[in-house]
């Protein structure tokens, strides 16, 4: 006898204003300091890559990528904690780094907080290197916290 294992079903589409409500619920939830409103209505509004995952209905998940210059810079990249280790960052980062392939960049960037072993082990895992570190980069509950800057070839 074989065990089988369903993966949950996701659908990533493009962010719209709509979502924004649904997906700051979900930063909230992942974040001790997420992104406000304002931050993802003006990434909407210059025309950023911005990404939604469902299930079903409810967003579990986002990403937000600038592509320019031939680079790419992931800015955003979260998943609710409730759906944590089910593939859904890998997923959504995999489809933002295919679309800036798509848009002619050779290299993709991004930082992550210090502490953030999983993202961490994410990235390196799709081909991401350490390539320097931004000192108090982000807010913390104490102060600040570095930000490992990261990067891999398209």
């Amino acid at each position: 006898m074989s065990a089988v294992i369903k993966e949950p079903a996701f659908l990533l589409r493009q962010m719209q204003h709509s979502d924004v409500p649904a997906v700051i619920a979900v930063e909230r939830a992942a974040y001790p300091h997420p992104w406000t409103e304002a931050i993802f209505r003006d990434c909407l509004r210059v025309g950023y890559c911005c990404w939604v995952a469902l299930h079903g209905t409810k967003a579990v998940g986002h990403g937000v990528m600038q592509v320019a210059a031939g680079e790419t810079h992931i800015l955003n990249l979260c998943v609710d904690p409730d759906w944590q280790r089910q593939r859904l960052g890998r997923k959504i980062l995999r489809r933002l780094l295919s679309i800036a392939w798509t848009q002619n960049a050779d290299t993709a960037f991004l930082e992550v907080r210090a502490s953030n072993q999983a993202a961490i082990g994410l990235y390196q895992s799709e081909g991401f290197c350490e390539v320097g570190v931004r000192r108090g980069y982000y807010p913390a509950l104490n102060g600040r916290e570095d930000a490992i800057i990261m990067a891999r070839s398209l």
